[in-house]
């Protein structure tokens, strides 16, 4: 990891505009001497977050066309060696962007961007999902092998793995910098990569909807996503390393958990199967509410201010600042608030029992206290 020389506070020259001077002085890199997967990986998150830094540097009011040669080379180099594309993706800003503190296990971030402590808590709690998300990951494992042994017993015991996964937060903050070329209307034709190919290349931001986990449960549980919905998580599949793609298609081309349920009729079965989508569509509620309060509401004081002219000199400086062109927008380009809710509805359509008022499955009390302790968090 020290062997990447990035400048000392990635996010100092991001605000100040001096990416694009620092840029000119940086010479072509060379990618062969790259061996091991942690390199290339490390070299992805390093040349990604370099390369939105650059393009971003000046918000939405001076939109770079053109990505200079000493980065758009050895980046799409690294990038086909990894099978990922161009472009910062979760694979980076989460999964590759951490490091031990101290023998304790405690984290902390490796690069950064404009935001302070709300980048740190942005990319922390989202890593902590991740790692909160392992045991059910393992336990799809156990749920197939148990379908497959035709073991009622075993796959209700897996299944009570995947229910007890905490979800949290994807907060809706420093969009700009997470943001991509592809569906934005500040840069409608994408970017070219010079030295690279001529022609402008389009690609979405960083986004939760790549990563894997609720893709997998999504697959496991039997979840139907239609329309454009299907086609943009499908794109999402795209920014993700191989290894997570061919897992995620390994659990669909698997005997339906949900068609195994069906023909088990097996009342503790199906209620923990139930319980399982009812966390998912939690989840996802939950997502809509913070998408909400980080994205909608801000984004409509935003437009009341710039109105009236009115608020703290400090508060209309960050309204100036803020991308207006990505106010209904997802960092990875879907109309944000539209796609959330249709993929929640999707999920509940999954339930095996008719649920009313009296006997509808809800989620155990634990995500009430994890809603709570999220929704004390406050961004400064």
């Amino acid at each position: 990891m020290e062997s990447i020389v990035l400048p000392d506070d990635l996010s100092t020259y991001c605000t100040n505009g001096r990416m694009t001077g620092r840029q000119e002085l940086m010479p072509l890199l060379e990618t062969h001497l790259l061996q091991t997967h942690c390199e290339l990986r490390l070299a992805h998150l390093a040349l990604s977050m370099m390369t939105v830094g650059y393009v971003w540097q000046e918000g939405e009011t001076e939109t770079i066309k053109v990505l200079p040669r000493s980065l758009s080379v050895p980046f799409c180099e690294v990038s086909q060696r990894l099978g990922l594309p161009p472009i910062l993706t979760y694979a980076d800003a989460v999964l590759a962007n951490w490091k031990k503190r101290d023998p304790d296990g405690n984290l902390e971030l490796l690069l950064t961007f404009p935001g302070g402590e709300s980048v740190r808590g942005f990319f922390m709690v989202t890593l902590l999902v991740e790692l909160q998300a392992v045991p059910g990951l393992k336990s799809i494992l156990d749920v197939i092998n148990g379908i497959c042994d035709n073991d009622v017993a075993v796959v209700t015991k897996a299944l009570d793995v995947v229910k007890y996964v905490d979800p949290s937060i994807f907060y809706g903050i420093m969009r700009i910098f997470l943001s991509g070329w592809k569906d934005n209307l500040l840069m409608p034709e994408g970017l070219v990569y010079e030295g690279v190919q001529e022609k402008p290349m389009e690609f979405s931001g960083s986004s939760a909807t790549q990563s894997s986990i609720l893709h997998c449960f999504d697959e496991l549980l039997g979840v139907q996503h239609d329309g454009s919905s299907a086609a943009f998580l499908r794109r999402m599949r795209d920014y993700m390393l191989p290894s997570h793609r061919h897992f995620i298609e390994n659990i669909s081309s698997r005997v339906s958990l949900r068609s195994f349920v069906l023909q088990q009729a097996d009342e503790r079965l199906t209620h923990t199967f139930e319980q399982c989508v009812a966390r998912l569509v939690e989840f996802r509620n939950y997502h809509i509410n913070i998408v909400t309060r980080y994205i909608t509401i801000p984004a409509s004081r935003a437009r009341q201010l710039c109105a009236s002219k009115q608020g703290l000199a400090e508060e209309l400086d960050m309204i100036r600042k803020a991308p207006t062109a990505l106010e209904e927008r997802g960092t990875g380009g879907s109309g944000i608030m539209t796609f959330l809710k249709t993929v929640r509805d999707e999920t509940k359509d999954t339930t095996i029992t008719q649920c009313t008022n009296g006997n509808q499955v809800l989620p155990d009390s634990s995500m009430t206290d994890i809603q709570k302790a999220a929704s004390e968090l406050t961004i400064e």
